[in-house]
């Protein structure tokens, strides 16, 4: 991985590791027990507006972060010829800090994700991890991160995960660049001790980095009691006569 040294040196490692820690802290004090309004049915929007409201007014004031948090931070791209927004999304969490040399936009993409299939395509494709390869998360930035919200036990949806990203097409989709092993993963993640593991993409020029790459690392989030996604109602049986 060509370069992999010399930009991994230069990023600021300190302050992304800080806010990744805040991120979990604030996740495990609120998902310790089962909330009216932060438990496994409450969508992705709900859980990362509250998860960044907590963690921005408790947990990073706790620890002295310094830098801003933001969620559901509009981006896109415009026309100054028309005024018009030519394309426009919303980035789940963000953790902005710089100081006079340097300086980092993390963005947290969320993800609630059960054992199914559809679940694993919806991380996986467009609308989850391809947002950091051919879409607009994250443009010029290094480093980002998906977090998979676990509706059920990490040993039925992580594993699935990481053998998806073993397939030829969808790597080519993803256009993942392999380990020095040959291996789609960095697992252990190079970056965060508490990532599950890491993918490293080639992006267009006008979105990538210096370097030409993003490494996504992988984090997985599970709620402090049983959960299980939800089934099907049973049909109601027709009485008799």
């Amino acid at each position: 991985m060509t370069g992999t040294v010399d930009w991994l040196a230069a990023f600021p490692i300190q302050p992304a590791t800080a806010a990744v820690d805040a991120l979990i802290e604030g996740w495990k004090e609120l998902s310790a027990r089962e909330l009216p309004h932060f438990n496994p049915k409450t969508n992705e929007s709900s859980l990362t507006k509250s998860l960044k409201i907590y963690v921005e007014n408790d947990v990073a004031l706790r620890h002295g972060l310094l830098g801003m948090w933001s969620a559901e931070d509009v981006i896109g791209d415009f026309d100054p010829i028309t005024g018009k927004r030519i394309q426009e999304r919303r980035t789940d969490i963000v953790y902005g800090w710089n100081d006079e040399a340097q300086g980092m936009r993390l963005v947290f993409e969320f993800k609630r994700l059960g054992r199914q299939k559809r679940h694993r395509d919806h991380y996986l494709r467009d609308q989850g991890l391809g947002r950091f390869v051919s879409g607009i998360y994250s443009r010029k930035q290094a480093v980002a991160a998906m977090v998979g919200v676990l509706l059920d036990p990490e040993a039925e949806v992580v594993p699935p995960i990481r053998e998806a990203l073993k397939e030829i097409s969808l790597g080519t989709t993803l256009r993942l660049i392999p380990t020095a092993n040959g291996d789609a993963i960095s697992k252990p993640s190079i970056l965060f001790k508490s990532a599950d593991f890491d993918t490293e993409h080639t992006r267009d020029a006008a979105s990538a980095p210096a370097h030409g790459t993003i490494r996504v690392s992988h984090f997985f989030f599970s709620f402090g009691y049983p959960t299980t996604t939800i089934k099907p109602k049973k049909p109601k049986k027709v009485a008799t006569k």
